[in-house]
């Protein structure tokens, strides 16, 4: 059944290489389905070579991935870690549950990504870090954020968890920071349904990281024969993820310059269907800085205002077609009144952005027939 078949075209659908059951059957058949198998070990060797990190450690989530950063970098309660306010709260929660203060920064207007012009102006004694989020997978002004931390002596965290296989400046995203977490739950470009990945761009990080991954333990050097037997040398949580995860996204990371291809097809299909209606209707599309290759990963519109943003949203559903809005902001939300504190200037921009965006579907299973019936859809509303 193509996706045309279907009564609604979903927001998202889970692409299928062809290789996954059988890397399933080989994952049951090896005899152990535990972690750090020989799919945990292919789909590291992929992800290094699409992102060029030193070290790829798969997790059980970007999530995790982003906890086990909060650790290695020694944060302490009342330490201070800048995030952008327009992200997911796992962005946020990773330090927090160490103890540190979130500060949340606003966002630029046209990529939505930290508005590294603000940055500086959030730097305390306090601050130990800055992590930044590629949304939708267009890089971050990664130059100017790069020369601030080192300015000040502040790590550099990616949360690349829209950007696997963006680039700025012909460099992958994911080697800017000291480290950098991967997404690979069931929305993102390759996925196992939940999991996730740490890189590692500092190699003095890797052997504790290894060791936080594993339960606090050096049971990674037992079983090479480092150790006559291992034991309980740090903090740490199960963050390692089975063989059986790791080989259905062994499969997608294979098959990884096919997705991009179609995915990339759907976006700019888009982008070129929509120019004309969004310029009629004061509708704002992606911004693409030059110099930044994104993975597409989303694409969004911007509606003039909250009620339209809605009445898209229903209008869209009317017509068989499944959008949605996304992030809400951070810094005023429960938790983040209560754990975080907003950076000098607010965050206005994340605040107007949050009330105007849709996401329409793209996934790399949408074919021509059902860009065509969403652009369709789309060129059928009027704004208010």
């Amino acid at each position: 059944m193509t996706v045309t078949d279907l009564t609604t075209i979903p927001f998202n659908r889970t692409y299928v290489s062809g290789n996954e059951l059988d890397y399933l059957a080989q994952a049951l058949r090896q005899g152990s389905t535990c972690g750090d198998g020989p799919f945990t070990a292919r789909a590291a060797e992929l992800l290094g070579g699409i992102t060029g990190a030193r070290r790829v450690l798969l997790t059980t989530s970007c999530t995790h991935a982003l906890e086990m950063s909060a650790i290695l970098l020694d944060l302490r309660p009342g330490d201070e870690v800048i995030v952008p306010s327009f992200t997911f709260m796992s962005t946020a929660n990773a330090y927090a549950l160490r103890g540190a203060v979130p500060v949340f920064a606003d966002c630029r207007p046209d990529t939505l990504n930290l508005d590294e012009r603000l940055l500086e102006a959030a730097v305390t004694d306090r601050t130990r870090a800055v992590v930044v989020v590629h949304y939708a997978g267009v890089a971050c002004e990664m130059e100017t954020i790069t020369e601030i931390c080192d300015r000040h002596g502040l790590a550099l965290v990616e949360d690349n968890a829209h950007g696997l296989g963006g680039s700025y400046r012909g460099r992958p995203l994911g080697s800017f920071g000291r480290m950098a977490a991967q997404s690979f739950h069931g929305t993102k470009n390759v996925q196992c349904g939940e999991g996730g990945a740490l890189l590692l761009n500092d190699a003095d990080l890797a052997a504790r990281a290894e060791i936080i991954r594993e339960k606090g333990t050096d049971r990674g050097r037992f079983f090479r024969g480092q150790v006559d037997k291992y034991r309980w040398v740090d903090i740490g949580s199960s963050y390692l993820p089975s063989d059986v995860l790791a080989a259905q996204l062994t499969s997608q990371l294979e098959d990884f310059e096919t997705i991009q291809s179609r995915r990339r097809s759907v976006w700019r299909a888009y982008h070129e269907g929509l120019a004309g209606w969004a310029a009629r209707n004061g509708v704002r599309r992606p911004a693409v800085p030059d110099g930044c290759e994104h993975p597409a990963h989303l694409y969004y519109l911007l509606l003039p205002d909250l009620d339209n943003r809605q009445a898209f949203i229903h209008h869209l559903a009317a017509r068989g077609v499944q959008a949605a809005f996304h992030y809400q902001p951070l810094h005023s939300a429960p938790a983040g009144v209560r754990l975080g504190r907003v950076a000098p200037g607010g965050c206005p921009v994340t605040e107007e952005v949050a009330d105007r965006l849709v996401r329409l579907p793209l996934f790399a299973g949408l074919d021509e027939a059902g860009v065509a019936r969403v652009i369709e859809a789309v060129l059928a509303y009027e704004v208010r």
